[in-house]
């Protein structure tokens, strides 16, 4: 799947800041110190920002800003890649038609590796329009941009993709009720977290889960063993 397949493979806006979301959520229940999938709801005033980094070259950064969207990924392996030539370039009609509502986050200091901005795709969704857009890239049967692989979680978003991602990575079995709760985005509870990460710290799950917009019944925050430590007393 190269860019074109990508941007009719996208969901809308809403559905993909809810999977970016549960994506930061159960990585940081499953992954705490190093996960793969973060969000940042308060990036910037307004802006919220997700981000992949796979730990071996490969990333993927989706700006959800009121103006529209912006998504870029850098395969390091793809035929894409800017470090094909000396100096880098982008793959002819990268960038070409961004618009200039969110063409300044092509030049975001945050973006870019010493002084350029490493991307092998980029696609994009202005405010109130009704499809995804990319620049006119062309690729032959035996090049790519890494758009397959990078994405495949945002496009598909399903119960089993993010299954399959996380065995492989964690290379044990994870709870399919769990995962499912949380894609679904349903009320976070003890007994989903403990499922995903019998030592995670409910607490700080719980903070994260309400920051990404999640709903952490009272109840489930308050101290399990709070009535015995008292009665105990």
């Amino acid at each position: 799947m190269a860019v074109h397949t990508l941007v009719a493979s996208l969901p809308d806006p809403d559905v993909l800041l809810a999977r970016c979301r549960a994506l930061a959520l159960l990585d940081t229940i499953l992954d705490p110190h190093a996960p793969t999938h973060t969000f940042a709801s308060d990036w910037r005033e307004d802006v919220g920002l997700a981000l992949m980094d796979n730990g071996s070259g490969d990333q993927y950064a989706v700006v959800f800003d009121p103006a529209g969207i912006f998504l870029y990924g850098f395969d390091h392996e793809s035929t894409a890649t800017p470090w094909r030539e000396s100096p880098r370039a982008h793959w002819p009609g990268l960038l070409d038609g961004l618009p200039a509502s969110l063409a300044h986050y092509a030049t975001a200091p945050e973006f870019e590796f010493d002084g350029f901005f490493d991307a092998t795709v980029c696609a994009w969704r202005e405010q109130g329009a009704t499809s995804w857009q990319c620049g006119p890239v062309e690729f032959a049967a035996d090049e790519s941009d890494g758009a397959d692989h990078l994405f495949e979680l945002l496009t598909d978003g399903s119960t089993d993709a993010y299954l399959s991602f996380a065995e492989d990575y964690f290379e044990r079995a994870i709870d399919r009720d769990a995962v499912a709760a949380i894609l679904t985005q349903a009320p976070l509870n003890r007994r989903t977290v403990a499922s995903l990460s019998p030592t995670a710290d409910f607490a700080r799950v719980a903070r994260q889960a309400r920051a990404l917009g999640y709903t952490v019944p009272d109840a489930e925050s308050a101290d399990p063993e709070g009535p015995e430590r008292l009665a105990g007393r």
